[in-house]
């Protein structure tokens, strides 16, 4: 992949080199699936046990989850 090089001005200096976008243009080829758990889940017990380590996972006490902290607030 090339990178676009811009050249603009910077306080205190002439001309300096700034790197430009990094990403490749193009759209995501999902389907239109994003979001649709439910239907992917096969019976009540996969939804609830999804829905259980969701919760687990942001409100459990066992420091699970990389939201917690150490002390809480």
């Amino acid at each position: 992949m090339k990178y676009k090089v811009e050249e603009k001005s910077a306080p205190g200096r002439d001309k300096v080199e700034v790197l430009g976008a990094t990403f490749e243009e193009g759209k995501p080829e999902t389907g239109g699936e994003e979001g649709r758990w439910r239907q992917k889940m096969g019976s009540r017990s996969d939804k609830l046990k999804y829905l259980r380590s969701g919760e687990r996972y942001w409100y459990g006490k066992e420091g699970f989850g990389s939201e917690q902290r150490k002390t809480p607030a």
